[in-house]
């Protein structure tokens, strides 16, 4: 059995001063490489624990550990966005006067990569996204899968242990979504890393190892 790499224990989050509750007392464990699905619907709070499993954010109440690493400290924050976890937007956030292999390298520059490390990755993940044609290409010129599948290059580049994903395949026409999905998991178990999903979707939450829902904050776990 994979040792826990998350664990939220007791977390709790509202905003403007209490008066907005977004989640409730959420406790959960997730062993490394899993894949884990957070469902419900939009606004259901799920977004808010992955900024706060990734350390964007911080709790009220509640302890949270990502690979011995707590995400409420500033000490560890800055370590676990650079080398533990890697984030995908619904929105994919690229930056769309760069190529494809300029936006995947981003990260590894941000920590200061050895440049022949860093192509050796780079090269690695645009043949497993299926992108090495498209690796001079800007984002205008890519398809919105073609760009989902680089921001997911680019979440990894880094070999994160952790891949928190915001509804990835939430502006994907449905065939496309499916593609991307697919490619998660199968990343998952090419690269070895744990991944946490937030999606509407029950069939995207079904193929996964573990099922929590979150309703209006509320979380509980699910038969897979």
């Amino acid at each position: 059995m994979n040792e826990p790499i998350i664990e939220v224990d007791g977390v709790s989050k509202s905003f403007d001063g209490g008066k907005i509750p977004v989640l409730s007392n959420a406790t959960l464990t997730i062993r490394e490489r899993e894949r884990v699905a957070l469902w419900g619907v939009s606004g259901s709070g799920k977004t808010t624990l992955l900024n706060l499993i990734g350390g964007l954010d911080l709790p009220d109440t509640g302890s949270l550990r990502v690979a011995g690493l707590d995400p409420t400290l500033d000490s560890c924050r800055l370590e676990l966005r650079r080398r533990v976890v890697g984030f995908v937007f619904q929105l994919h956030n690229l930056i769309p006067y760069l190529t494809v292999r300029e936006n995947m390298l981003i990260p590894a520059v941000a920590v200061k990569t050895p440049r022949e490390e860093a192509e050796t990755r780079l090269a690695e993940l645009l043949g497993l996204l299926g992108l090495t044609k498209r690796e001079h290409h800007r984002m205008q010129d890519l398809s919105g899968g073609e760009r989902q599948r680089t921001a997911i290059g680019r979440a990894l580049i880094n070999r994160p242990r952790v891949l928190l994903a915001d509804e990835p395949t939430g502006a994907l026409d449905e065939a496309t979504g499916d593609r991307v999905f697919g490619l998660l998991r199968e990343l998952a178990k090419e690269v070895g890393v744990t991944v946490v999903m937030a999606t509407h979707e029950r069939r995207f939450a079904d193929a996964c190892d573990q099922i929590f829902r979150v309703t209006a904050g509320v979380l509980e776990e699910v038969a897979a």
